[in-house]
């Protein structure tokens, strides 16, 4: 859709008239193209209006509905004239549309512009820009078309031309009563899902039957009572125009994702509709139809591009392409070989034209000398091995791609077979023989071959549909591309597909006069518009063709020029050593002369003009202009060209050497200055010096060097790297400044013998550079704050940091007490003190950046082999302080913990250690003791938290367990808020001690303690332990199947653990899993296939229920809404259909009705399996609550309480508190985020709209 995004807007029509610029070569300047060699217009695209085109142009190609609204006159819809008078109503949309047609039909431009078309609808820029459905945008069209033509003669066009009615028939069984419901329709929309093509979908829609039967019966109004039934849709009428919407884009409800139909779905060229309508006995004329426009759609369901193919049923373009030639032989591949000769330079002289080995050529010979006419693809790539002695792969693949698909892009001359497996040249070029020379040659006679006409003078290859008058175009925004029928096959599946079908009525005859007549029936008004724009487009075209040919020239004087430094420079200023000069560049050189001498006053001697060029180092010049006959285009003379005037030998007296070998180069030559204690330390003086490029090195470096010297070069400039410094070598001192790859911009570095300690002789390159020499910030933390201060310390990346710690402490005028117990640390922007840096490392090796800040601190700095820990004690990771560590990399977990527990002072050996993960809490524990820091992949910087208690032993779980009883029925005493409130409530997280704590009303939870146990020991096992722990001893549990165990997710009870036998391995229970155990009335031994559920039937006339049930609920066999309706119906002893049912949400306070769906499905359908619950979008899992309606005591359907409404209010109040802080903490942290990227989202979905005024 976004192929044209920055396609500008040259419509001539437009509102928007441009300007005439002579030299501005600005799109927006010149005057629109002409149309191609189709005679059709396009339309331009604004960016995202692919979709619009595609319509437009289908209805344009209509000629019925072109022409009844071309019918229309501005009596009936007013004038554009009048559209800012107040007082007069001016239908605009249909005028708009009734000059785009007229434009796209008369006005010689390649493509119009929708632009005031867009405007009339009321759309911006944005609404441009935004991708739309097409079949939305016929239905908003037609509608807005049809509110803009109320109180005129056309108010009836849409429904004259697509108007239709369906007719939906229910039958009776027993007393043959038909009740009947007729609906309009301007489109018919058909499945693609499952569908083979679109006979099947209306066969589906409008032949099959759906029967009422068995438990799913139809009530019938004659008869009074449930029947048996069948159910049927018939067309009862056939617009002109039938409109077919195809459903390519679907919902994927597992993956909650849109998704695109891309199966093969066919569509015929002539459909007959008599199977589907409730008339058959009119004549089969009445319900043949003809395919004229498919609307495609490529890409996705997110974005993508349309584009129509339409047949031309009035003959308004040219299908036929021709080519003629008087030399066939040359011709006839001139398209496809032209292709691959762009590269190569074409002698004149045809004697020594040398034979050009072309992919297209060889592959050609190869299959010309085959006696069979199909050879395999994979075969084709061995000869051309065998005759050229190279693979494809090896020569042309680079070039030309795969060689299938270089076949594919070659159609014209090679025949795939349709499974791409084999290949042969088609007939027309077996029949063409060609000789080795032109001399007794005869061209031979083909045999009569429609796509090819032979005549005594010339050859002309013509292009023809197979099926005469029917003549398709691909409409593609601006392009128009004939096609041929059968390529409307290539749309029935893939990416690219047919989305939309517009057939008309076989029967509708156009009249002769119409036949290649753009100007039928089209208003007068509009045809003198049009011939007027036609005749400025003409005049503006000419005008600018000749202003395409202007050129303009910069004449240097060579009188007003002086050579200086290798180079030629203006003696006087710019503009009295410059003159402009605008001529035709298809003039003469000769003709440019005689202007010459006609600009100026006077010349003496020889006139010689020569070709110039501005160079860093000044102007120098090239090619001498020979051949006053040849043309300015010809010599390549081109706009702004520099040309220089003189007498061909000297300028100021001096000899000037012109051409390529002579250039300038401007070089920086550098050269290192002493210490400079203010400054970076050592630094450079620049200087600019011309040599010649054809100037050897020696001589440069006998100029610019003191013996024993040398000289580095950097091509890349002086900006750079240490690594692009090189040092040129003894053996190119004899090359010139160009063989080295020097040029304007290149740097040369000049060291005399006492600097060459920055040169590593060996590698050639040098070891530091100037721009490397910078310094670092070191800040005392070594005394008092208010003694706090900052020094730079000059360093280079190689530095180590030992020494500029020294440094520091002389220039802090420190004690050297301090070098021996002190140690640096990086300071972040927070102004956070990190780990210390090695000392022994280099600035480099710390990845330290020059300029950044250093705090002097107390303590050795870790070696290499130690780790700099910080660590914190407790849960409370945001108050609780940080401390710091220094251990040995191969230092235990156990030995780290105790060193921080002497640390931090804590006592006992009750403590373990966690790592903090990515949201600053505690996260995976260190559970092994004895394994290395190292081995752990603990490094220096990380934070471990210090957790109270300890970790249980190799293979064993700690378990927290919590007490579980599920929510009865709120009391009236409680109020609603409370409830809510209660319902909302937070889980309080137990204290270490294993004491009972507070226990939650909102969900019945209630901490009892942990139990350690083995990963190997039962569920039974789990639940024995817990009936040991202090509070369960208070109540009175049986054995173990009275409890049943659920883990904790989210607050609330999350998977249901079943089987007492299963292992707890089994389970895969982390490390951090919490199980809360609810109580049992009875022993429970839930199957695999068991589901439990909470069922509560609603308090008739009442916004509540009753108390929670336990329901188990087999699903071996099925999951389904109708399975489940009939469980709760059987367990409540109520009728099926009496009942509804929906599943609670309790985080969001949401109830989502089961649907009791009872419509009828084919016999073909019917065996397809329904959707199971557990999936999307209910998801039904153990523990979900189900609400059951009586419909025999209440008919309401609404399953939500007071509780629900109390729930969402509360929810929305903080939902909104939490914007607000979000937006005052964005507010805050406005002043760190400048320079970053904003993250680009995808922009929302907006409904597509018209804007139409009223008329009635």
């Amino acid at each position: 859709m976004f192929g044209d995004l920055f396609e500008e807007d040259f419509s001539f029509v437009s509102n928007n008239q441009c300007g005439k610029g002579k030299k501005s070569k600005s799109k927006d300047t010149e005057p629109p193209a002409p149309r191609e060699f189709t005679k059709l217009s396009g339309i331009k695209n604004q960016g995202g209006t692919c979709y619009l085109n595609s319509l437009l142009q289908t209805l344009h190609f209509t000629p019925e509905f072109r022409e009844a609204l071309f019918s229309l006159g501005p009596e009936e819809l007013g004038s554009l004239e009048d559209i800012d008078k107040p007082d007069v109503k001016v239908r605009i949309i249909p005028l708009q549309l009734q000059r785009l047609f007229a434009q796209l039909l008369l006005l010689d431009q390649q493509a119009a512009s929708t632009t005031d078309l867009t405007e009339s609808f009321g759309w911006n820029s944005n609404e441009e820009m935004r991708q739309h459905d097409v079949q939305e945008l016929n239905r908003i069209l037609f509608s807005a078309l049809e509110t803009s033509l109320v109180g005129t003669s056309g108010h009836d066009l849409i429904n004259r031309l697509y108007h239709g009615t369906v007719v939906n028939q229910i039958v009776c069984k027993e007393c043959k009563n038909v009740s009947e419901r007729q609906e309009d329709f301007l489109d018919l929309t058909v499945a693609v899902k499952d569908v083979s093509g679109l006979e099947e979908a209306l066969w589906n829609m409008y032949v099959e039957e759906e029967y009422f039967e068995n438990d799913n019966l139809y009530r019938c109004g004659a008869c009074n009572k449930l029947v048996e039934a069948a159910k049927s849709a018939k067309l009862r009428k056939l617009p002109p125009f039938l409109t077919i919407s195809l459903l390519r884009f679907n919902f994927d409800f597992e993956k909650c994702e849109r998704y695109k139909e891309t199966s093969c779905y066919t569509f015929p060229i002539r459909i007959n509709l008599r199977p589907f309508c409730e008339q058959t006995q009119l004549e089969d004329s009445e319900y043949m139809y003809e395919l004229f426009s498919v609307i495609i759609h490529k890409g996705g369901c997110y974005g993508g591009h349309y584009h129509v193919y339409i047949k031309d049923v009035d003959a308004l373009g040219n299908w036929q392409l021709q080519i003629c030639s008087k030399d066939p032989i040359n011709d006839l591949f001139q398209e496809e070989e032209s292709k691959l000769m762009t590269n190569e330079k074409v002698q004149k002289d045809t004697e020594n034209i040398k034979e050009m080995e072309n992919p297209l050529t060889i592959l050609k010979g190869i299959l010309s000398e085959e006696e069979s006419k199909q050879i395999p693809v994979d075969q084709l790539g061995q000869k051309l091995l065998e005759k050229k002695g190279m693979s494809w792969n090896k020569k042309y693949r680079k070039q030309y791609g795969p060689i299938r698909k270089y076949l594919q892009n070659h159609s014209q001359i090679f025949q795939l077979s349709p499974d791409d497996n084999k290949v042969s040249l088609k007939e027309m070029y077996h029949q063409l023989q060609f000789g080795s020379d032109c001399q007794g040659q005869v061209l031979q006679s083909p045999s009569q071959n429609n796509d090819v006409q032979w005549t005594s003078e010339s050859l002309c290859t013509v292009l023809k549909d197979s099926a005469s008058g029917s003549h398709w175009f691909d409409l593609n925004d601006s392009k128009v591309q004939p096609i041929k029928e059968k390529d409307i096959e290539k749309q029935f599946q893939g990416k690219e597909s047919a989305y939309m079908l517009f057939y008309r009525k076989s029967q509708l005859k156009r009249p002769s006069e119409a036949q290649a007549n753009p100007r039928y029936r089209v208003p007068g008004h509009l045809l003198n518009e049009m011939d007027a724009a036609n005749i400025e487009l003409r005049k503006r075209r000419m005008d600018c063709d000749s202003a395409d040919n202007n050129i303009d020239l910069r004449l240097h004087l060579g009188s007003h020029y002086k050579l200086y430094n290798g180079a030629l420079h203006p003696s006087l200023s710019w503009k009295e050593s410059v003159l402009d000069l605008t001529t035709d560049k298809r003039k003469t050189l000769g003709d440019l002369r005689q202007s010459i001498f006609q600009l100026l006053e006077f010349w003496e001697g020889d006139m010689i003009l020569s070709t110039a060029k501005s160079l860093p180092a000044g102007l120098h010049l090239y090619q001498t202009l020979d051949g006053d006959e040849m043309t300015l285009g010809g010599i390549g003379l081109a706009d702004g060209a520099d040309v220089f005037v003189w007498n061909g030998k000297e300028v100021g007296g001096m000899e000037v050497l012109p051409g390529l070998d002579h250039e300038p180069v401007l070089l920086n030559v550098l050269r290192l200055a002493g210490y400079n204690e203010g400054g970076k330390g050592q630094h450079f003086i620049e200087s600019q010096h011309v040599v010649p490029c054809s100037a050897e090195l020696s001589t440069l470096w006998k100029a610019l060097a003191s013996p024993g010297g040398i000289i580095l070069m950097n091509r890349s400039g002086s900006d750079k790297e240490v690594e692009n410094w090189q040092v040129v070598p003894e053996e190119d001192m004899r090359k010139t400044v160009r063989i080295v790859g020097l040029a304007d911009g290149s740097s040369i570095l000049v060291l005399d013998s006492h600097d060459q300690s920055l040169v590593n002789v060996a590698s050639g390159n040098l070891t530091a550079f100037m721009h490397d020499i910078s310094w670092l910030q070191v800040k005392n933390f070594c005394q008092l704050e208010a003694d706090e201060k900052q020094v730079k310390i000059t360093a280079t990346v190689e530095t180590v940091m030992s020494d500029i710690k020294i440094k520091a402490i002389q220039e802090l005028q420190l004690g050297e007490e301090l070098v021996d117990d002190s140690c640096l640390r990086p300071i972040n922007r927070n102004g956070k003190l990190l780990s210390p840096v090695p000392e022994d490392y280099t600035v480099k090796e710390a990845e330290l950046k020059m300029g950044s800040l250093l705090g002097l601190c107390h303590g050795k700095a870790p070696t290499s082999t130690q780790l700099f820990l910080y660590f914190v004690v407790g849960s409370d990771l945001q108050g609780a302080p940080e401390m710091e560590i220094v251990v040995e990399e191969t230092a235990s977990v156990r030995e780290c913990l105790n060193v921080m527990l002497k640390k931090s002072g804590l006592p006992g050996d009750n403590w373990h250690l966690r790592r903090i993960d990515w949201c600053y809490e505690a996260g995976e524990a260190l559970s092994e003791e004895g394994a290395r820091l190292k081995e752990l992949n603990v490094c220096s910087g990380d934070t471990l938290v210090i957790t109270e208690g300890k970790l249980p032993p190799k293979g064993f779980l700690k378990v927290p367990i919590w007490w579980y009883k599920p929510l009865m029925h709120f009391g009236q005493q409680e109020s609603m808020q409370d409830q809510v409130n209660c319902m909302m409530g937070t889980l309080r997280v137990s204290p270490a001690g294993d004491s009972p704590t507070y226990i939650q009303s909102d969900i019945g939870l209630c901490y009892a303690g942990n139990v350690e146990i083995s990963g190997e020991a039962f569920l039974e096992d789990l639940k024995i332990q817990a009936m040991t722990l202090p509070f369960f001893q208070e109540l009175s549990v049986p054995s173990p199947e009275f409890l049943r165990a659920w883990t904790l997710e989210s607050k609330r009870p999350g998977k249901l653990l079943r089987n007492n036998q299963q292992q707890l391995n089994e389970y895969k229970l982390g490390g951090r899993t919490e199980i809360c155990i609810e109580p049992l009335q009875k022993e429970e031994n839930l199957g695999p296939s068991d589901l439990l559920l909470r069922v509560q039937m609603g308090i008739p006339g009442e916004r509540d229920y009753y108390h929670s049930v336990d329901l188990v609920w087999d699903i071996s066999k099925e999951c389904t809404a109708w399975a489940l309706r009939h469980r709760l119906a059987a367990h409540y002893s109520l009728p099926v259909e009496k009942i509804e049912i929906a599943k609670y949400f309790p985080e969001k306070f949401e109830w989502m009705t089961i649907s009791s769906w009872t419509q009828q499905i084919s016999k073909r359908k019917r065996k397809k399996k329904q959707e199971s619950l557990q999936s999307a979008p209910f998801h039904l899992k153990d523990g979900d609550i189900i609400g059951v309606k009586n419909l025999l005591l209440e008919d309401g359907k609404d399953f939500s309480t007071v509780r629900d409404d109390i729930g969402k209010e509360t929810q929305r109040q903080l939902a909104m508190e939490k914007k607000k802080s979000r937006q005052a903490q964005r507010l805050q942290n406005n002043v760190f985020s400048e320079g970053k990227v904003a993250t680009k989202h995808r922009k929302p979905e907006v409904a597509l709209s018209i804007n139409v005024g009223i008329f009635r």
